[in-house]
């Protein structure tokens, strides 16, 4: 029998350098009783929780290997919602450490777009067009909202009307959905673009939106009172002031007169109005990328697509009548002035509420680069800080005062240091295994692999290679301008800086006997370089010695020095790889074969064999003795932009722009596995001298850590996973419909089949069948044994009840039914056919009437009642058990309804008691601090008293 070579698992570890992504959401969280110094920020599938005042990470919300997408924070910032590009929501528990969610929602089919917290309720938009509504309490789908025709953008809850969800789009439309009736009963049709963004400001009584223009368009919401009359208010302001804003939507390509007839149709018998009150003109050019609004809803926060952050403040009642009676003045002034006497009892001018009463543009300010998301928070001295996200990896916080707007905002804080505004080009591990060091368009960074703290950051050229030098207190880095720059890692410092080449230096190799250094470069050639110590101010400081130049007919992209140093590999531009003997540096192969020149190369440690990763997506084995292809791999779905070999092994790692990183044994040319975690194309890739760890960089601004383990790992079994996997990814689940409730076209259920719910409901049929099985073992038991007067040995338990340590078979069923997340209850029960019903009706009426898990008993039993009530109702054999389930049900219910009152009694009593204590408490600090005082002024004319006397 053949050996078999054993693999061992490489498994994904830390994730560090990334700040935020390049589509990143931003929002300050209360945390430790503090709310404007915590800040959470979406980085590729993470949450990360920082300190604004220690500049440091606080928590990572784990995610999976989707990227989030958006997220919120909960009314009582306990908890923060998280929604992904697969369209998942995950809810974590801000004030647990381990960082993993508490709730998981299977909803959407493609990435969710917007989160909005209400009390018990989140609900969630996606590029699917669809708005669904989850019980956050009961850890459930409640139902999905169908209405829009292009993805949604933003969906917010209107606090004042609690049942009243609003929803934006790229169709253009803004939508008010009715959450008890769940239909949309408005539709908002003034906008000539898609809607961005939208906010619900003063008491929900104001729609501003931001659409695909540079314009924010105010509507004012009112309730219709039965008569038809409008409230007294904005609305009635906006109605007044009709023809203005006729005239504000001719500019943007609607007629007044549409609108209006469209909007006379819709609002026949909606419950409010929503009447456009005014508009206001933007600074930025293009469209509204998102919005923000204080907690107070004074300060609104709006950002384009340039780097321009706009503040607008909302006056409160006082400084829209000073305004008024201001403009009033005037207008009086001037009515007196233009009166005649022979008309002296002409009315006085009459004054409006207008858009530049109620809103006031405060500065403007710059970031340093474009905006991607942005959070605000106000302060009670009318001071706001205001968090934006950037999209060069880096987090600015703003300080403004909302009272004055003549005050420029100034920028308080950023986070930058822990991560780089650029793609990470390259990477190179320290010969102790301890240290990372990265290099990107603007700076060079040392990492500590263990903290994955960002030791030493130095300013640099355009970076496109870089490797530590012997001793690791000095690294080089390769720029694109051509020159080799030399750091000092300690004192942080350029020391030298060679104009080695006239091109981009694309690769750089140490000597094998650390001795020295090649080059290659666009400018067709390759050069030698030796260290050597010269005498700088006293001190004996590295430089570099050019020692030969090989001249090439193409551009160099890389090169490699065997570790025997007896040989060098060039890949040039014309899709060859050149070997020369690395003394006399004469011409000893050519590879050729690529389809596209090889973009990197490494050799083994026993210099025999070359793996070459090409832009043609191929990875080629040559071996370095006769210069033959032992074999050539399609390795990715796009170009390999890296390779290494694992040191002492025959074994390499490959990233390409697939995003993957791929394992590969190049004795029998085998992939041994994929890691996936990058969002984007991975740049390059680095392995620790002890075979140990990888460090991979990509364009998602992240480095990520690969951890070697002591799991085996087993080929077979990987490719039987990757199978499944692809599979599973390409099964067109279609979304499930309940009979009776499928011709609604604005309703459906919450969850979504998914394959993890399948394989749920496959269990729950081999538990139903093991149940059944087992209760008429039992039954055939019973007879025997009253037939018989001999003891019969009772039916030995299924090995699955076993397994659930359990000979009972209803315990069996509870286990199994308690075992599905309420999330993926529905889902599950669904697909089970008619008779698996039968079964698992009768089930729950053992386990109600035994009293177990009611709560979960009934809700399978009313999910089941809604769904096959018509076939239950028509068999006859069922009449029996749902009689007895009505009975249980309505005894264990209101058993957990007096259970229930009684726990809000004792809730309140308890509060009660604790309110009394502390009034008594704060009644004896008051006498106590009373008592002090007058001691003290006692002491004081004591002491006034000696003085005079003396």
């Amino acid at each position: 029998m053949p050996l078999t070579h054993q693999y061992l698992r490489f498994t994904s570890g830390p994730v560090f350098g990334v700040l935020a992504s390049a589509e990143a959401r931003v929002a300050f969280v209360r945390y430790q009783n503090t709310a404007s110094r915590y800040y959470a920020v979406t980085a590729c599938e993470n949450v990360l929780l920082w300190d604004t005042k220690t500049k440091q990470k606080v928590k990572t919300f784990s995610g999976q290997k989707h990227s989030s997408t958006c997220l919120a924070t909960s009314p009582d910032h306990r908890h923060v919602a998280v929604g992904y590009a697969d369209g998942a929501v995950r809810v974590f528990d801000v004030s647990q450490d381990h960082g993993e969610p508490a709730i998981t929602f299977q909803g959407h089919k493609a990435a969710v777009t917007s989160l909005d917290f209400d009390e018990g309720r989140l609900a969630s938009a996606g590029k699917d067009a669809v708005i669904i509504l989850w019980d956050v309490v009961g850890e459930a789908g409640m139902f999905r909202l169908k209405g829009h025709k292009g993805v949604v953008t933003r969906c917010r809850f209107m606090r004042r009307r609690p049942n009243v969800l609003v929803s934006s789009s790229k169709d253009t439309f803004v939508k008010f959905w009715d959450l008890e009736t769940q239909h949309c009963f408005k539709t908002l049709v003034g906008h000539r673009g898609e809607v961005w963004d939208f906010l619900l400001v003063r008491s929900d009584s104001w729609l501003v939106t931001g659409s695909a223009d540079s314009e924010l368009r105010v509507w004012a919401i009112a309730d219709k009172q039965p008569s038809g009359q409008e409230t007294s208010g904005d609305a009635a302001e906006a109605k007044k002031s009709r023809p203005d804003a006729a005239e504000d939507d001719d500019t943007t390509g609607r007629s007044g007169d549409v609108e209006d007839d469209e909007e006379a149709e819709d609002e026949a018998g909606c419950p409010l109005t929503c009447t456009k009150f005014g508009s206001v003109m933007r600074e930025g050019k293009g469209r509204v990328c998102s919005l923000a609004v204080d907690s107070s809803e004074r300060a609104i926060l709006c950002h384009g697509v340039d780097s321009l952050v706009e503040v607008f403040k909302l006056n409160d009642e006082t400084e829209i009548k000073s305004k008024l009676q201001k403009r009033q003045r005037k207008l009086r002034k001037r009515h007196l002035k233009l009166a005649s006497e022979e008309q002296p009892e002409e009315e006085e001018p009459k004054v409006d509420v207008t858009i530049a009463d109620t809103v006031e543009r405060l500065q403007t300010f710059k970031c340093t680069s474009k905006p991607c998301c942005l959070d605000i928070f106000s302060a009670k001295n009318g001071l706001a800080k205001a968090a934006v996200g950037l999209k060069n990896n880096q987090v600015e916080f703003y300080v403004f005062n909302m009272m004055d707007k003549t005050v420029t905002p100034v920028l308080a804080e950023n986070i930058q240091l822990a991560g780089h505004r650029s793609d990470v080009r390259a990477l190179s591990f320290s010969s102790d295994n301890t240290g990372i060091l990265s290099v990107s368009g603007e700076t060079i960074k040392v990492w500590g692999r263990t903290s994955q703290q960002c030791l030493r950051s130095m300013a640099c050229d355009y970076g496109l290679c870089c490797s530590f030098l012997p001793g690791d207190r000095h690294c080089i880095v390769g720029t694109k301008t051509g020159k080799l720059q030399l750091f000092d890692i300690g004192a942080k410092s350029l020391i030298e800086e060679v104009t080695a080449h006239a091109g981009p230096v694309w690769s750089l190799d140490i000597y094998s006997d650390q001795r020295g250094l090649v080059s290659g470069s666009g400018d067709k050639t390759v050069k030698f370089w030796d260290f050597d110590l010269v005498d700088r101010d006293g001190i004996k400081s590295l430089t570099l010695v050019h020692t030969r130049t090989l001249e090439m007919a193409e551009d160099v992209l890389c090169v490699r020095v065997t570790p025997n140093g007896k040989l060098l590999a060039v890949s040039l531009m014309d899709s060859t790889v050149k070997v020369f003997f690395m003394d006399t540096l004469k011409f000893f192969l050519s590879l050729y074969g690529h389809k596209f020149p090889a973009l990197c190369m490494d050799v083994s440690y026993d210099s025999n064999l070359l793996a070459t990763g090409s832009a043609d997506r191929s990875v080629k084995i040559w071996g370095l003795d006769f210069g033959d292809c032992h074999r050539s791999i399609l390795a990715h779905d796009d170009s390999v932009m890296c390779l290494r070999f694992l040191p002492k092994t025959h074994m390499f790692f490959t990233g390409g722009k697939d995003s993957t990183i791929k394992q590969w044994d190049a004795d029998n040319f085998q992939k041994i596995v994929t890691l996936e975690g990058h969002q984007a194309e991975v740049w390059s890739l680095a392995i620790s001298p002890d075979g140990r760890h990888v460090v991979t960089a990509s364009h998602d601004r992240s480095l990520r850590l690969w951890l070697k383990t002591e799991e085996p790992l087993v080929l077979e079994e990987e490719r039987e996973n990757e199978r499944e996997a692809e599979f599973e990814a390409n099964t067109n689940l279609e979304e499930a419909v309940i009979p009776r409730e499928g011709g609604k076209d604005e309703l459906g259920l919450a969850a979504k089949k998914t394959t993890e719910t399948v394989k749920i409901a496959e269990r729950l049929l081999e538990a139903i069948d093991v149940y059944r099985e087992h209760k008429e073992k039992l039954r055939e038991y019973e007879v025997e044994r009253k037939a018989s007067a001999e003891p019969v040995v009772p039916p030995a338990p299924h090995p699955l009840m076993t397994v659930y340590q359990t000979t009972c078979p209803e315990r069996y069923m509870l286990e199994t039914l308690r075992r599905i997340r309420y999330s993926e209850l529905e889902e599950t029960l669904l697909v089970l056919p008619f008779g698996y019903v039968v079964d698992l009706l009768k089930a729950l009426a053992e386990l109600m009437s035994r009293n177990w898990e009611a709560e979960l008993c009934c809700r399978c039993l009313f999910f089941l009642l809604r769904v096959h009530s018509g076939q239950i109702g028509a068999t006859s054999a069922l009449v029996s058990t749902v009689d007895r389930l009505r009975l249980c049900t309505l005894d264990h219910l209101d058993q957990a309804r007096d259970e229930v009152g009684f726990n809000l009694a004792g809730l309140d009593f308890m509060q009660r008691e604790i309110d009394a204590r502390e009034e008594v408490a704060l009644f004896t600090d008051a006498t106590r601090a009373f008592k002090e005082r007058k001691k003290r002024k006692t002491k004081k004319e004591r002491a006034i008293l000696s003085v005079v006397v003396s």
